[in-house]
């Protein structure tokens, strides 16, 4: 298969923001504030994908954007500035997942929702109870699975079905050949139907 081309509408996106990096390079914190308006909940949906439960996803997410802050006078527009920064984001979800193997704890939070979660509100209007318990625990089930991948396997999935970024981009993040990240993504597939087979079927 040939590489993807970037569509015109990737090509302004990053005009835009190398013009938005350029800005922050001057100190200019209104450009910040519109990359981060712009790419925020991409970032954060990411995040918490590649870092699963038990992370503080916009936490992390804020952090990204204090790194685009702090580094931005060694951005160079070689690459494109998505790839940039998902590389940011990965680099402190792996820290972050470090850390918490360290020094493992139990989380307020965890411990509030344990057994509660079933008390919070109807199901959606219009939304069958049974369709939606359904949808809930497929949507469960693949996260259990993505974060049963090596951490590669899922970050590049992530990247390609949820961030919707090029083979080319997700060889920038994981550092990788393109062949590399496609023979990541087989794999990673290959096990996530393994895993999710019972809820397929």
């Amino acid at each position: 298969m040939p590489p993807r081309e970037p569509s015109p509408d990737a090509d302004l996106a990053q005009q835009r923001d190398v013009a938005w990096m350029r800005r922050v390079q001057s100190g200019d914190m209104d450009a910040l504030a519109l990359l981060i308006d712009e790419h925020k909940n991409r970032v954060t949906a990411g995040v918490a994908r590649m870092a699963g439960p038990g992370f503080d996803a916009e936490e992390i997410t804020h952090e990204v954007f204090v790194r685009v802050w702090k580094s931005a006078a060694r951005y160079e527009p070689s690459a494109r500035f998505t790839t940039w920064l998902f590389t940011i984001a990965r680099n402190l979800v792996l820290n972050e997942i470090r850390y918490k193997t360290r020094h493992p704890t139990v989380s307020r939070d965890a411990l509030s929702q344990e057994g509660g979660a079933m008390e919070e509100g109807a199901p959606e209007a219009g939304v069958r109870p049974d369709s939606a318990l359904l949808a809930s625990e497929l949507e469960e089930a693949i996260d259990r699975a993505l974060q049963a991948l090596p951490e590669n396997q899922r970050t590049a999935v992530v990247m390609r079905r949820y961030e919707e970024l090029s083979y080319e981009e997700i060889a920038g993040v994981l550092e990788v050949s393109v062949s590399s990240v496609k023979s990541l993504l087989f794999r990673a597939r290959t096990t996530l139907r393994e895993l999710l087979k019972q809820h397929l079927e």
